[in-house]
């Protein structure tokens, strides 16, 4: 029976997360620890047969722990095979020695066939067709070092395509993070509980495509281990936004509001109201400077644009939504703060995005501690603004990132960035679509457009902040199959949105 490893589970885990599924999965459910390290083993030689079946060679770097005992597996089944292996050992000159536990059996599996291997020299000659990595596993803490980084260059500066066993070696399982030195991998086979750092930050610039193998553990050892962390799928969209009844009318969807183009900015707004009104908010209206309703009226006559040049302007127009969207092209003068602390005092439902956040950072206006139905959408950039901390620290771990910007914001937070995270204080939320297409400016403005509009269609602010974040990142995905990704624009999903959310 074919085991589709294409399709990744929805709980994500942290290291010590899936030892503990390990742990049970041995200790209370009788499962042989050297079992769960043959299955996966197979999981990626069978991968390997599959996608290479011309195969001939390979060379497998192997480690002293389970992960090196995942490797040993994969060198018995390929010797089985008639493949040439060149087996690497990444450690002492005792390296048989040093094996302990399951990877101790696995050798003792593979000296019954040929247990002959290499000890690693830095600069030894790669062999193989193909590399498997099985350096380090998921237990690495601190940067890698000394034979370990050489093995891990080595591996890069060649131009053999790589496989990864459960994680490529140098990256954090928990946290995405590169220590030191990291494998890059065309493909990267996960076991038991897929790790949350393999889908967000630098990660995903190492482990290729992510494939999983749950081993065969059973389901009642997953419910032994509750996690908070969780990948957003198409499955979770259609629960949350499901085919409308054939009696709906505009008023059961919702009046979006979006504040913001300011003078000379007036693009920003257009583009939110438009993702606003692609995305099923009942009725869009633009509070906008004056100079752009022509532009608003030309591109989308769907959205209701009012010119906005002082707060009474404003207030009629808020009194009248259900939900403010403000920050796209907003400025940060004066016409820009009088606008943001109206909204603010009304305590309608309110996306903050761009010149909004840095405002609020500003004029110190966040208060954690009221009861604003907000969702905040930062940058990293934004995200510094806001902790008064360096990007580069902040992306050391994007979880704790997210846990502090919600503590500092309230509501609900995105963080941006290659596997966008969310959460409103309770679960995460972690959306592994998406492609370097959408680094151009104005995508933010897509988001905060269909954040508004999801919260009009009566999606608390957590629900529409991941889902916000799911259909934008799958909608340039869609776009990328097409034409590729460089060049995509904003504006351009507002075209395929509409696919997205009704799943054609």
């Amino acid at each position: 029976m074919s085991v589709n490893r294409a399709a990744l589970p929805a709980s994500l885990y942290t290291a010590d997360q899936t030892r503990s599924l390990d742990r049970i999965a041995i200790e209370e459910f009788g499962i042989p620890g050297i079992r769960l390290m043959q299955r996966a083993g197979h999981a990626v030689f069978a991968e390997i047969v599959e996608r290479f079946p011309q195969l001939e060679s390979i060379s497998i770097f192997a480690g002293a722990g389970n992960n090196g005992g995942d490797g040993l597996i994969i060198a018995l089944l390929a010797r089985q095979k008639n493949i040439d292996v060149q087996l690497i050992c990444v450690g002492s000159e005792d390296f048989p020695e040093k094996l302990q536990g399951e990877a101790r059996q696995a050798w003792k599996l593979l000296g019954e066939i040929n247990g002959e291997y290499e000890l690693y020299k830095p600069g030894m000659a790669i062999r193989g067709d193909l590399v498997v990595d099985a350096l380090l596993g998921t237990g690495l803490s601190g940067d890698v070092q000394g034979l370990f980084r050489d093995a891990i260059n080595q591996i890069n500066a060649a131009s053999t395509p790589v496989i990864a066993v459960d994680i490529p070696s140098g990256i954090c399982a928990d946290t995405g993070r590169v220590l030191g030195e990291a494998v890059v991998s065309d493909i990267t086979v996960s076991f038991i509980g897929l790790n949350r750092g393999l889908l967000t930050g630098d990660a995903v610039n190492y482990c290729g495509e992510v494939l999983f193998d749950n081993l065969k553990v059973p389901d009642e050892v997953y419910a032994k281990v509750p996690t908070v962390v969780y990948r957003t799928t198409q499955q979770d969209l259609l629960r949350l936004l499901p085919r409308r009844e054939r009696s709906s009318h505009k008023g059961k969807n919702g009046h979006l509001l979006i504040v913001g183009g300011n003078q000379g900015m007036g693009g920003a707004a257009l583009l939110a109201s438009e993702a606003a009104i692609r995305s099923g908010s009942g009725l869009v209206s633009l509070a906008t400077r004056t100079e752009h309703i022509t532009a608003s009226l030309s591109r989308s006559p769907e959205v209701m644009c009012h010119g906005v040049e002082k707060v009474a302007d404003l207030k009629p127009l808020i009194f009248k939504a259900d939900v403010v969207v403000i920050g796209p092209g907003l400025g940060q003068n004066a016409w820009a703060e009088q606008m943001l602390r109206e909204v603010l005092a009304t305590h309608k439902k309110v996306v903050l995005d761009a010149d909004a956040l840095n405002l609020m950072v500003e004029k110190e206006l966040f208060n954690p501690n009221d009861d604003l139905e907000s969702i905040c959408t930062p940058h990293p950039g934004e995200a510094s603004r806001i902790l008064n901390k360096p990007v580069a620290e902040l992306l050391q771990d994007r979880f704790k990132t997210l846990d502090e910007l919600q503590s500092r914001c309230g509501g609900a937070v995105v963080l941006k960035g290659a596997g966008s995270l969310s959460t409103a204080g309770k679960t995460v939320s972690l959306c592994n679509k998406g492609n370097p297409g959408m680094a151009v400016g104005g995508m933010g403005d897509v988001l905060s457009g269909i954040c508004g509009a999801f919260l009009c269609q009566g999606l608390d602010t957590e629900e529409a902040a991941a889902m916000a974040v799911y259909v934008h990142a799958a909608s340039a995905d869609l776009i990328a199959e097409d034409q590729g990704e460089i060049g995509l624009l904003p504006s351009d999903l507002c075209q395929v949105i509409p696919r997205v959310i009704n799943n054609r």
